[in-house]
């Protein structure tokens, strides 16, 4: 079990360690910049989402020594009880294309629990943080307080994407359909880490993901649970444990009942995992 002292140390760590790209982060945004691909054209990644990882793992293991980092750029890197997950750029398409909506996210774990961490928006100048004790946004204490109904709601959602069409093909714009009639308002805004610390503060009702990283979940799952809000995670279309591990997710502010969110996500998560199942079996 994990002490406050021991959680909070760590949230200063994480910290810490985002305030540490800040400067480069910001110079770099709306320069000229080249950018590589990854799994795809739709997947890219630019020199300064490396070079903020490196140094955001400087920083970690020199505070930190019995830590293990996860990454999405270096993958896993060291070994100890404290797992760090961290995204540099969650946002990198908006953030090389100058689209001020981006964030360094970073979070600490121990035995499969988050314990601490840090959603910072560096354009913006919002730290969004958690420990075991609180979430604060600046400081300030947060709470996710949201529309009661959907018909009243906003839903920040990246889906569909060219990722879920590939998975699930025509289906996803029925499930979009469904999503669009029920809520009052959606928005693709590029990065699922601020999407939750925006629940978390209230100024927005929900998100849905899938085939996501524990790395762009992570910090805001814990900002937004301190924060008074709901965060459930899914494979297969089943509710999983640690929901940091979990691929497929719905989250919303406190207060909200959203039955089509719900039932879409179980749906989606379900037929994605379904369809997976099938193309590695055609592959074999």
């Amino acid at each position: 079990m994990t002490s406050l002292p021991q959680s909070e140390r760590l949230l200063a760590v994480a910290k810490m360690a985002a305030h540490s790209v800040e400067d480069q982060l910001r110079t770099a945004f709306r320069s000229v910049m080249a950018f590589d691909t990854k799994r795809d054209f739709h997947d890219i990644v630019t020199e300064h989402d490396r070079a903020s990882e490196e140094r955001i793992a400087s920083v970690i293991f020199r505070e930190v020594p019995d830590s293990a980092m996860v990454g999405e750029e270096g993958g896993r890197r060291g070994s100890g009880n404290v797992v760090w997950y961290v995204d540099p750029i969650d946002g990198t398409s908006n953030f090389a294309r100058g689209i001020a909506y981006w964030c360094v996210s970073i979070a600490a774990a121990v035995d499969d629990e988050i314990v601490a961490g840090v959603v910072f928006d560096p354009m913006a100048g919002n730290l969004f943080s958690a420990s075991l004790g609180g979430a604060w946004l600046n400081g300030r204490p947060l709470a996710a307080q949201a529309f009661a109904e959907e018909r009243q709601a906003t839903l920040l959602t990246s889906f569909p994407n060219a990722r879920n069409i590939n998975d699930l093909g025509a289906m996803v714009y029925g499930c979009q359909a469904e999503l669009l009639r029920a809520f009052q308002v959606t928005r693709n805004l590029g990065s699922g880490a601020l999407n939750l610390a925006h629940i978390a503060a209230g100024w927005s009702d929900a998100t849905l993901g899938l085939s996501t990283n524990p790395w762009d979940v992570a910090a805001g799952i814990l900002i937004l649970r301190q924060a008074g809000g709901r965060y459930c995670g899914f494979d297969g279309g089943i509710e999983s444990e640690p929901t940091h591990l979990a691929s497929d997710y719905f989250a919303t502010g406190g207060g909200a009942d959203y039955p089509t969110l719900e039932q879409v996500a179980r749906t989606l998560s379900a037929q994605t995992a379904t369809r997976h199942r099938h193309t590695a079996g055609a592959r074999t």
